[in-house]
């Protein structure tokens, strides 16, 4: 089965394990795909980041509000 990676960074669950602070700053601040037997598992983002994509979810529902306003 073939799986579209969505990150310019990948790290295997081992290195992860192994040093999780170093796997994200290998990444300069983007997410990193963990893969698990060459298939991702799950992707970990930095906090900055993830704050960014929150703030990006909560202003599209305040648009769609407004919208519908």
């Amino acid at each position: 089965m073939l799986n579209q990676i969505h990150s310019r960074y990948v790290a295997s669950i081992s290195d992860l394990k192994k040093s999780p602070m170093d796997t994200l700053a290998h990444a300069n601040g983007e997410p990193v795909a963990i893969l698990n037997r060459n298939t991702p598992a799950f992707y970990c983002v930095p906090a900055s980041l993830y704050e960014k994509m929150l703030d990006a979810l909560d202003d599209q529902e305040l648009i769609k509000l407004a919208n519908e306003r």
